[in-house]
């Protein structure tokens, strides 16, 4: 399981990005339905969470962060 710190949170529309701690620079989107443990309302900016990562099935070049915890 990687971690990673949340950088964007949209609790409007749903869904927000993280940044890895492994330094690629590439930030993994995250949708509500992708939190365990906690409501996604409970999540804030800056907070660490630990994350899987799969293909996007929207686009499948990508990464996006599924089973988010917060740490």
């Amino acid at each position: 399981m990687a971690t990673g710190k949340i950088v964007t949170i949209r609790d409007d529309k749903g869904f927000g990005f993280i940044s890895p701690d492994n330094g690629d620079g590439n930030d993994l989107f995250f949708h509500r339905s992708a939190v365990v443990d906690v409501d996604f309302e409970e999540l804030r900016d800056g907070q660490q969470v630990s994350f899987d990562e799969e293909a996007d099935p929207r686009n499948p070049s990508r990464q996006r962060a599924v089973n988010v915890r917060p740490e």
